[in-house]
């Protein structure tokens, strides 16, 4: 029988309070809600460092606190009752779940949002979410207002924090490197697959495609493995491309997007035009436009579609990554179907076409004509 392991308060009455009053206390609780919502990604940061799903995921049952505690590694103290206080949130946060043994045992048990911060397995989002908080990564949303203020021109809220801008930052400091990368490989394997498996039409339509800042090629050789017949060219800078490995079916092209793009029936772009700023990205859309056939050409971004008003699965998450870009790049941002449809029209892309898969982006074909 499951029960709920710690008391949760129960619907909140109103005794002799005014209508205004009760507003006015609501708005209240969401402010210190707003206050205090970091504590939920810190203390899931905490679990993931932990491996505390992994440890109930290898049990493949629930285990209680004794037992989880015990498999914690390079732990020679281990405080039971710190771990409790975080598992309180995450039980109340439904990352795992809490139930009652025949002997009254709370027992903790995976969730389906638990089975997505395990560290043992390539379908996982963990290390993205220890690079959301690392602290070079997160400490530049304090400079959020400074930046409001006074524009970018002396540097973004990351430059201000830490003296360099992100893609520097990633040479200089090796741990935060690692956690960038990681983080990138992780969301780009999610997001591959539900590209692969959503976009089936399109792939099987062409014959050659360019991945413009395809990074090592890791998005393309997925691509490949799923459509053998594409001829595929995987396109970043020289010193990236540099250290790619050998994947069949894909040719390694070092380069630069602002300049010239390989030609091919179709260019792909996956979380490339939200980092940059709509005079850049108009650059990059006129080399892409110049590289695929005038007739049978097509751009295929995947990207966020923003729909502030909307109440779509990812739609919070999507305007949250906003927020992000905001911090970390210079005219990078999310963009609303508007914002697309100008960027196509400005670029000479005569129609485009959205298309919604089951993950955080959506995909955009853009067409010549």
């Amino acid at each position: 029988m499951e029960t709920v392991l710690f008391n949760h308060s129960p619907p909140l009455e109103f005794k002799g309070l005014s209508k205004e009053e009760e507003d006015s206390l609501l708005g209240q609780v969401e402010i210190w809600r707003y206050m205090t919502c970091f504590t939920d990604s810190v203390a899931l940061k905490a679990v993931i460092e932990l491996r505390i799903a992994d440890i109930l995921d290898r049990y493949g049952k629930p285990l209680s606190l004794s037992q989880i505690v015990e498999n914690i590694e390079d732990a020679p103290s281990p405080d039971a009752s710190l771990l409790q206080r975080v598992l309180r949130v995450m039980v109340r946060r439904k990352i795992f779940s809490a139930q009652e043994s025949e002997t009254g045992e709370t027992l903790f048990g995976l969730t389906r949002a638990s089975k997505w911060i395990l560290r043992d397995t390539k379908m996982t989002l963990a290390p993205m979410l220890l690079l959301e908080n690392h602290p070079i990564h997160l400490n530049p949303a304090h400079y959020i207002s400074e930046i409001i203020r006074e524009g970018t021109k002396n540097g973004t809220a990351f430059f201000k924090c830490h003296g360099h801008e992100q893609f520097e930052m990633t040479g200089l400091d090796p741990e935060y490197n690692r956690l960038f990368n990681e983080g990138m490989v992780c969301t780009a394997r999610v997001v591959s697959k539900a590209v692969i498996t959503g976009y089936k039409d399109g792939f099987n339509q062409i014959k050659s495609l360019v991945d413009v800042g395809g990074g090592i090629g890791g998005s393309l050789s997925e691509i490949v493995r799923a459509y053998p017949h594409i001829n595929a060219i995987n396109f970043d800078l020289p010193h990236v491309v540099a250290t790619a490995p050998k994947f069949d079916g894909i040719t390694h092209v070092g380069g630069d997007m602002f300049v010239s793009i390989p030609s091919a029936d179709a260019i792909y772009m996956k979380w490339i035009l939200h980092d940059w700023s709509d005079e850049h990205c108009i650059k990059i859309l006129k080399n892409c436009r110049k590289a695929i056939p005038e007739k049978t050409g097509k751009v295929i971004i995947v990207d966020h579609v923003l729909r502030p008003e909307g109440n779509e699965l990812f739609t919070d998450v999507g305007i949250a990554f906003d927020m992000m870009l905001l911090a970390h790049n210079a005219g990078g941002k999310e963009r609303t179907e508007e914002n697309w449809k100008w960027l196509f029209k400005e670029t000479g892309f005569a129609r485009y076409n959205i298309i919604k898969i089951n993950a955080l982006p959506s995909i955009i074909e853009a067409f010549p004509i």
